[in-house]
């Protein structure tokens, strides 16, 4: 059997210390522990049965804590002395963990449970620790058990109590107030309480991930909706992957399963699924499994019970499969739990959970999820015979009459009313044969609508229905549909004239007296106006210019004419006709001459009493103004058309009135949170339109940006992770456009890899183009997050990459010199010896250069003239560094210098920091106030240098000019922070 040295163990202690927490890191803590006692090192094993108990804390393992905790704890009894001040207060830290675990473990009897919490009293008191950590612990053991009376007075001990250093962080106690808060039935007191940790003024390494999971139920159950979206977005990304939080990953879940957003909670547990096998943490699996039976327990009530979930144990599993398997299991350890606990508190809480009804029908929540398919359809019930009282039949002439008059109104509604008729007629004798030709008549403009191939026969079969009837006016409308379904169809031009003809000669065979008669004459005039175009187009010989333009002139004449003849008598025709020329306007690139015919239109449309038809000219009308630079005008337009949009039944024109508007007002900067709002429920109407990948995708995008502008940049970074794809078929231009932001978010968020990546991927989209500069850029990027991210050698060769696409362009100084700065400062980063600091001082020389090569197009720029100041700067830190990693080497009693710098070296590489912070403040001064704070730091740092070279009379004395100086500069010049910080510097060196 092979042993570990001792450096092996502590090495791999160091690094299981950082490593991800879950099985991997703990199945590692444990061969450690192992290693550590065979070696018979006291000291060794106590740092590895801490650092196992750690392990086992941030993972779905915790309550195993129990062993090696008591292992340390019977170490510290033999020899509490062996413990250092850290050691010990470690000890009794991990108290409140264990009473946590006990109380998580039903195989634990409740005397023991109750003995342990003693016994963190008894110890905490001799060591002089607050109670204020075991009432706590009391509180929880009590409310699970049943006790109500002494969890309330656990918890009123509990926030009596002074706080120390054994207390938990002030995020950790907010959530548990919250939370007691929550149980009572207060969701009111329970976000107040956790208020501070939602805002993020309070947090620690697990808040506010596990606060934001536990609000959300409590925020949509006060009808906070926005909030509850906004912290699902950011808490999730917080949860995701962490296996300690995988009751937090269960409320996320839940939420989604209860906001109508069943999709997304699939996609969050198919992210899961390698923890949804039984965990050893029996309370964490009782959380996260009741999260997914919320979800799986709706998707079986939606139809979707044969879906595939997760595999469980490695066999695959439909919803309703995993859901039985889950529940059982569930039950079982809720059943456990109050065994030994005496009550059924776990049980009655864990089945109120998993029957909880939905809080709200549909909350969008902007990020893409797949659409469900449609549920099985269930076993059609045997039709009943269903009676014709005299009251049903009036009901079905009120509904019909309803219909009619939408359909001649042109309402969009008209399309259900005559959908519900048509369920209500079904096959009955008794109907009107009328009714059967109207509802004929709907099903029909349907087929056309959607280009069925017996769209025709259809039409053809209700006009003669109609004109069997008498009713000539609307078989004169079948025959003008006749002619749109032809050209629809790709009939030749010879058959839809003449069915324009036929259309035409049946409306001005309709009798005089006929109220519709001059109404079915201008549609057939104003259809032929449109088809004939089209027809135009088909037969134009003259593909150029020339001949479009005459196309174009011809139509815009013949529906001037139109207008003309009438724009007093058919209001409603005339807007449609001049939407046509508003379009045509634009199409010669003329938008003056298209916005106020695109204005008439909406006016004539809503003065017809058909305000729902102006939406369309008001929305373009608003896009137009918008590349007009007249975002007032663009907004009110739009804003109207959203107004009049509420009876509209198309959700793509419901998409587009929204995304329109919320584009309008993102240019403004207090209407972020209005645009995102506006965004977000067009994203919901697109999928509904079936356009996710095409406006959804422009919608989400916009969101994201509208979530940026407000500083959310988790939910922005989530929304557009989630469409990415999408957007990415847009088009080179967007896909870079998209890939940059993304990686911008990602780097304000601290996710360094992660941006660099996708500033590294839009990168390669600009590969072949002929401007470099694009590409430079987003090398420059790129490198910055990785040497963030501490990426080495992957960022030298991206600045490396930068640099020479830089040189490329020929003019782009500054951004050459920073990335020649940067690559300095990775020359010393792995350790900052002779080579590096060479190499370090030989770029910062080459950037220096740059800067003072006279250059005809900026002799005398400020910006490159602050540059060469900087690069002075960084220079002399360099060699700061040089200085400070020497005399720490010689301060090191174990090991001397590795490259001797005698006392002659560090004087003179003193003297040369002194001398280059003195240039780069001489060029402060002369570039103006607003470089006042470099040129302090450059004093100060070359007064303290003139200290450590034995002048701290000369260092004052810089500082003390400095600060006369200030004196006299106009009020409210001069940062409040300098003066009194120059005055302390130049006592402490005169001291």
């Amino acid at each position: 059997m092979s042993t570990m040295t001792r450096e092996e163990i502590e090495q791999g202690l160091q690094e299981n210390r950082f490593a991800p927490g879950g099985t991997a890191r703990n199945a590692h803590a444990e061969v450690l522990a192992t290693a550590a006692e065979a070696s018979g090192d006291s000291e060794l094993f106590r740092d590895a049965l801490d650092n196992l108990i750690n392990s086992y804390l941030y993972s779905s393992e915790s309550t195993k804590m129990l062993v090696p905790f008591a292992r340390l704890l019977q170490e510290y009894d033999k020899d509490p002395g062996a413990f250092s001040k850290g050691d010990a207060h470690s000890l009794f830290w991990q108290f409140k963990w264990v009473a946590t675990a006990i109380s998580e473990s039903p195989e634990i009897p409740l005397e023991s449970a109750t003995g342990w919490l003693d016994e963190m009293e008894r110890r905490y008191r001799i060591a002089g620790y607050s109670e204020r950590p075991v009432r706590e612990s009391e509180l929880w053991f009590a409310d699970v058990i049943g006790d109500d009376e002494r969890a309330e007075r656990a918890y009123a001990r509990w926030q009596a109590a002074d706080r120390d250093d054994m207390s938990d962080c002030h995020a950790c106690e907010l959530n548990g107030q919250g939370h007691y808060a929550m149980l009572r039935g207060d969701d009111a007191r329970a976000l107040e309480v956790w208020q501070p940790v939602l805002a993020g003024d309070k947090t620690c390494a697990e808040e506010p991930h596990r606060v934001l999971a536990t609000a959300l139920l409590p925020l949509l159950r006060l009808g906070r909706f926005e909030e509850a979206r906004a912290q699902h977005l950011r808490g999730y990304r917080m949860a995701r992957g962490k296996e300690s939080l995988l009751p937090s990953v269960g409320k996320h879940i839940e939420f989604c399963a209860l906001t109508g957003n069943e999709p997304r909670g699939l996609e969050i547990l198919a992210e899961h699924a390698a923890h949804v096998a039984p965990l050893a943490n029996l309370d964490d699996r009782l959380s996260f499994h009741g999260g997914v039976l919320v979800l799986l327990r709706r998707l079986k009530d939606l139809g979707h019970g044969h879906l595939p979930a997760v595999p469980y144990e490695g066999v695959p599993r439909t919803v309703a499969e995993l859901y039985e398997v889950l529940r059982a299991d569930a039950l079982d350890i809720a059943r456990r739990f109050d065994a030994r606990n005496g009550t059924t508190r776990v049980s009655e809480r864990f089945l109120a959970r998993i029957g909880g009804a939905p809080l709200v029908g549909v909350l969008p929540l902007g990020v893409l999820s797949a659409a469900l398919p449609q549920p099985e359809p269930a076993a059609a019930p045997v039709a009943a015979p269903v009676p014709a009282p005299a009251a049903d039949g009036a009901a079905l002439a009120e509904l019909v009459r309803r219909a009619r008059a939408a359909r001649d109104l042109g309402h969009p509604g008209s399309d259900g009313l005559w959908a519900e008729v048509a369920a209500r007629v079904g096959t009955a004798d008794a109907v009107d044969p009328l009714v059967r030709v109207d509802v004929a008549d709907h099903r029909a403009l349907a087929a056309a609508r959607a280009g069925a191939g017996d769209a025709a026969a259809l039409v053809a079969a209700v006009r003669d229905g109609y004109r069997a009837l008498g009713r000539e006016e609307r078989a004169a409308l079948s025959e003008l549909r006749l002619a749109s379904v032809a050209a629809q169809s790709g009939a030749a031009p010879g058959e839809i004239r003449e069915l324009l003809a036929v259309a035409l000669r049946a409306a001005e065979a309709l009798e005089a007296d006929e109220p519709l008669r001059g109404r079915r004459i201008a549609l057939a005039e104003l259809s032929a106006i449109r088809l004939e175009s089209f027809l135009r187009s088909l037969e134009a010989t003259d593909a150029h210019d020339h001949g479009q333009e005459r196309a174009h002139g011809e139509l815009a004449a013949e529906l001037t004419a139109f207008v003309a003849a009438h724009a007093q008598s058919l209001p409603d025709l005339v807007a449609e006709a001049e939407e046509m020329l508003g379009r045509i306007a634009l199409s010669e690139g003329d938008p003056e001459r298209a916005v106020p015919l695109l204005a008439s239109a909406a006016t004539r449309a809503i003065g017809a009493g058909r305000p729902w038809q102006a939406v369309d000219p008001l929305v373009l009308r608003a896009g137009v103004l918008m590349s007009l630079g007249r975002p007032e005008e663009a907004e009110e337009d739009a804003r109207s058309g959203l107004a009049h949009a509420g009876e509209l039944t198309d959700a793509e024109q419901q998409a587009v009135v929204r995304l329109t508007l919320a584009d309008i007002l993102l240019e403004r900067a207090d209407a972020a949170a209005e645009a995102a709002e506006l965004a977000l429920t067009a994203a919901h109407w697109f999928d509904q339109a079936g356009l996710t990948a095409d406006g959804g995708a422009q919608a989400r995008l916009l969101l994201a940006r509208a979530y940026a502008h407000q500083h959310r940049n988790a939910d922005a970074a989530e929304v557009l992770r989630s469409t990415l794809p999408d957007l990415l078929e847009h088009g080179e231009q967007q896909a870079l456009a998209v890939r940059e932001f993304l990686g911008d978010l990602l780097r304000e968020l601290g996710e360094p890899r992660e941006a660099a990546e996708q500033y590294l991927l839009a990168a390669e989209l600009v590969k072949g183009w002929e401007d470099p500069r694009p590409q430079a850029g987003l090398a420059q990027s790129a490198a910055d997050q990785l040497s963030e991210a501490r990426l080495t050698p992957e960022a030298v060769a991206a600045y490396e990459r930068a640099l020479e696409l830089h040189r490329l362009s020929g003019d782009a100084p500054v951004a050459e010199v920073r990335v020649l700065r940067s690559l300095a400062w990775l020359a010393i980063r792995e350790e900052v010896g002779a080579p590096g600091v060479a190499r370090a001082r030989a770029l910062m020389a080459e950037a220096a250069g740059i800067l003072e090569t006279p250059r005809g197009d900026a002799p005398d720029s400020p910006e490159l003239r602050s540059e060469l100041a900087q690069t002075w700067h960084q220079l002399a830190q360099v060699l700061d560094r040089w200085v400070y990693a020497h005399v720490q080497e010689d301060d090191d009693e174990d090991s001397g210098p590795a490259e001797a710098l005698g006392d002659a070296e560090l004087t003179a590489l003193r003297l040369e920091e002194v001398l280059l912070w003195d240039r780069a403040a001489g060029v402060y001064a002369d570039l103006g106030g607003d470089h006042l704070a470099e040129r302090f730091q450059c004093l100060n740092n070359a007064a303290w240098t003139e200290r450590e070279l034995g002048r701290p009379e000369a260092g004052a004395a810089r500082l003390s000019a400095l600060i006369e100086e200030l004196r006299t500069w106009p009020e409210g010049a001069v940062p409040e922070w300098i003066l009194p910080r120059a005055e302390r510097t130049v006592a402490h060196l005169t001291d």
